[in-house]
């Protein structure tokens, strides 16, 4: 059994989240954490919303708001998305958290003191129209290195390079189109140079264990040809105080310093609600604890390059020596599983031109197991992906519903009909023994391609699976068996069928958390096959709002302790089945225009 991290990328609180950004960061590590559980590992799965920085400033501003209602707004309404979508986090928090202030500034201070912090003066971006400080990516331009017209002002996804606000050519605010003016400016930098050293080696490692991604590992690589000190401190009155500056309000820690950082602070929080303050440091300082991140391809440097930076800093094991703080030597990632981009209809998801369906609006009018099964299947795991109405209805129809449905319903239809029962099965002919065979060896198959991220070989192989049985329905054709002289025969068709499906049943559940329960149900289980996340309402464990009064926010938590183990289960003769009821929502072929002409993409 091994200490497994599950560490899932931060969705921004200022605004819902749409089905690109879950098909990167939350279907993938939820299906990926599910089965880590099942395989008997002890698996630790957090996250929360990242509510500091600029977007947020300009967001709230648009809204009539401050930033601290905005973020009480989008927290909740995100929470309720990821819940509604069944992702088993066992934490899901918040940035602006007195714990998470206390981490990042502690690990700030000894970063900092290790000698891994600079002060340099700089010419940081402003809005010309509002004074206030313009963040990289909120600055546009045409790359310097490869001429790419839409690099951004902290790097070019074209080439990889890293870059700053100034090198652009022609910069301009994704805002409001004005031209940033650049003024001079004290900031702290983090000194990449004095750590690309150590960063160089771990990243030899893992592209020599051969796990990673191409993407990231070439992502990561091109990133350390122009590696200089980067800033991370802003001028800004919405983040993290910057220990030391006390004295200038003005001055707060960069939204991705204190980002990262939540993965650490949220591990934290759970070993703290959990009753031993202690219990993080089993994945955090256990050298053989294994750590995934999981995201989207924008966000590759801040893991593999910042965040893993920061930790070295942090260790004191760069160039320039040092010694860890109180959280102790901390692990570096095992593996950073970058999803591509879902783009919808042939366009890149814009919110701001409307291009954008959101995870609120989709699972208000379809079942959220429709939407996993597509991301599982057909979403943006090493190449882009494209999101189309007419393929998730025909998935949804002929895969989900005339494929494994159909399986489900005819099995246990025809068991309630003819036993009322699983039946006592006769001796198994080689049919039933090879369909049984390949599903109990696709245990071992499906369970090793999840583990290394291959989720749509997985869900194929399962499919292919489910696709095996109603073949051997259509074989053996258990509905014509009427003769009293057929009984014992129909009785073992039955049987094997029923076996079939609730192994199948464990197989899929990782990706079909929600139909599982059902399934399980059919088949004469408690219907727990895969443990749902649940809203808790907290109170934040250091700090007050400003009036006094208790500072409450949602968080996503559940108990995933009573998972059944991956590995084939042993049906019970006897068990009572009832004609089933349909699982899967079958859709009409008239949606896919309905949905063009809502979207505005007929």
């Amino acid at each position: 059994m091994s200490t497994i991290l599950s560490a899932v990328a931060w969705p921004y609180a200022n605004g819902p989240r749409h089905i690109g950004h879950v098909a990167g960061f939350g279907v993938p590590s939820d299906v990926f954490s599910r089965y880590m559980r099942m395989a008997g590992h002890d698996v630790l799965m957090v996250s929360g919303t990242d509510e500091h920085g600029t977007p947020i400033l300009v967001a709230a501003d648009e809204a009539g708001m401050t930033a601290r209602e905005l973020a009480d707004k989008n927290n909740r309404l995100i929470v309720e998305d990821l819940v509604q979508l069944g992702l088993s986090y066992d934490l899901f928090t918040r940035t602006t958290t007195g714990n998470h202030y206390h981490t990042v500034q502690s690990m700030f201070e000894v970063v900092r003191d290790n000698g891994y912090m600079l002060v340099q003066t700089t010419r940081g971006a402003i809005s010309p129209s509002t004074g206030r400080t313009l963040p990289d990516r909120y600055i546009e331009g045409t790359c310097p290195i490869c001429g790419d017209p839409s690099a951004r002002g902290d790097q070019c996804d074209s080439c990889g390079n890293q870059l700053d606000p100034t090198d652009l050519i022609n910069p301009v605010s994704r805002i409001n189109g004005e031209t940033p003016k650049f003024i001079e400016t004290d900031h702290y930098f983090l000194d990449l140079p004095a750590l690309a050293g150590a960063l160089s080696r771990w990243l030899d490692e893992r592209e020599e264990s051969g796990t990673w991604r191409p993407n990231v590992i070439k992502f990561s690589k091109n990133f350390l040809e122009d590696i200089r000190p980067r800033a991370m401190t802003r001028d800004i009155d919405w983040g993290i105080p910057v220990p030391g500056w006390e004295d200038q309000p003005g001055k707060r820690l960069y939204v991705w310093f204190d980002a990262v950082i939540g993965y650490l602070s949220a591990s934290i929080e759970w070993a703290r609600r959990s009753g031993d303050p202690e219990a993080w440091r089993k994945w955090w300082n256990d050298p053989e604890a294994l750590s995934y991140y999981f995201m989207g391809k924008d966000n590759i440097v801040f893991h593999s390059q910042i965040w893993p930076a920061e930790m070295i800093g942090y260790n004191g094991m760069g160039d320039k020596g040092g010694e860890p703080g109180t959280f102790g030597k901390l692990n570096l990632p095992t593996e950073v599983v970058s999803s591509e981009f879902l783009t919808m209809e042939g366009k890149k998801f814009a919110s701001s031109r409307g291009i954008v369906i959101y995870v609120r609006d989709m699972l208000s009018r379809y079942q959220a197991d429709a939407l996993r099964y597509f991301i599982s299947a057909a979403g943006p795991e090493n190449s882009d992906a494209d999101f189309t109405w007419a393929e998730f209805v025909r998935r949804t129809n002929s895969e989900l519903v005339a494929g494994w449905g159909n399986l489900i319903n005819r099995t246990g239809a025809m068991i309630a009909k003819n036993f009322g029962e699983i039946p006592q099965p006769g001796e198994l002919e080689e049919i039933d023994r090879e369909l049984l065979k390949a599903i109990e060896d696709g245990f071992v198959e499906i369970g090793n391609l999840i583990e290394h991220h291959r989720q749509k070989a997985a869900i194929a192989h399962a499919m292919k699976l489910v696709g095996d049985a109603n073949k051997y329905v259509t074989v053996t054709e258990p509905f014509k068996m009427k003769g009293e002289d057929q009984r014992e025969r129909l009785a073992t068709v039955l049987h094997t069928l029923a076996q079939a499906v609730v192994n199948l049943n464990l197989l899929l559940s990782p990706f079909l958390p929600f139909a599982a329960n059902k399934v399980d149900q059919v088949f004469g289980g408690e219907g727990n096959v895969a443990p749902m996340p649940r809203i808790e309402e907290v109170i934040d464990l250091d700090i007050k709002r400003e009036d006094g009064s208790d500072l409450d926010y949602p968080i996503i938590t559940g108990d995933y302790t009573k998972v059944p183990q991956w590995a084939p289960r042993e049906i019970k003769i006897g068990t009572p089945v009832a004609k089933p009821k349909p699982i899967f929502v079958k859709l009409d072929e008239s949606i896919i225009e309905e949905e063009l002409e809502r979207y505005g993409m007929k």
